[in-house]
């Protein structure tokens, strides 16, 4: 994918294109990099995900607001966006971060991300940095369960199979890549009584079972019980 694609997808072009350029820059690669960008995206896409939330569910009290929007800005959500974007083929990083995975480590993904909603914000305003937010995590919004606040994914995968009399899913480690400094974890999610293996990839083993926890969850979720 090109920049242009990236730019279709999420709503916005640049009348700046060297903000956009400066997003998908590590720090590794160049000292223009992201991270001012990326501190601005955060508070950004706080902002916009409180509003939203604020907006769209009168009936939740603070302590519940502030968890939803929690469980949505979280490193996790973000790299899983970030995933559905293809940022990964679009950065500029350093010959050894991109010998070492880089472009497929989900704190580098989620920061560059951040990154990309900073300058958005810088381009156009706060307006269009918000339509942006909105475009990409809507949908993660409305699928969300309020009564599961708060709980992680291999939780909720937990407490489903349970409830469904099922055995709990068996978490392997199929593969480490990287060197030890930086590695990225895979890890495979299987629940053989459904016949379902899922796989995430992290920075650490938890939060590899954290993204495979969740796909396995949402196949669940499009099964008739």
């Amino acid at each position: 994918m090109d920049r242009e694609s990236l730019c279709q997808r999420i709503g916005h072009q640049f009348a700046q294109p060297q903000l956009l350029q400066k997003a998908l820059t590590h720090r590794s690669h160049s000292t223009a990099h992201y991270e001012r960008l990326e501190f601005l995206g955060d508070s950004v896409l706080n902002c916009a995900v409180a509003k939203y939330l604020y907006d769209h569910h009168p009936e939740l009290q603070e302590g519940d607001l502030s968890r939803l929007r929690s469980n949505l800005v979280n490193q996790q959500t973000l790299f899983t966006l970030a995933q559905g974007l293809n940022l990964g083929d679009l950065l500029l990083l350093g010959e050894g971060e991109r010998k070492s995975a880089g472009h497929r480590r989900p704190s580098i993904l989620a920061d560059a991300m951040e990154a990309l909603l900073g300058a958005v914000f810088l381009d156009a305003g706060f307006a269009a940095a918000e339509q942006v937010v909105l475009r990409l995590y809507v949908p993660f919004i409305e699928q969300m369960d309020v009564q599961s606040l708060g709980k992680d994914a291999k939780t909720q995968l937990q407490e489903h199979l349970q409830a469904r009399k099922l055995a709990l899913p068996k978490y392997t480690v199929v593969a480490t890549q990287g060197e030890a400094h930086a590695q990225l974890f895979v890890i495979e999610c299987e629940i053989p009584q459904l016949k379902i293996a899922t796989r995430g990839e992290g920075s650490s083993r938890r939060i590899a079972e954290q993204v495979a926890a969740e796909a396995a969850y949402n196949i669940l979720n499009k099964i008739k019980p």
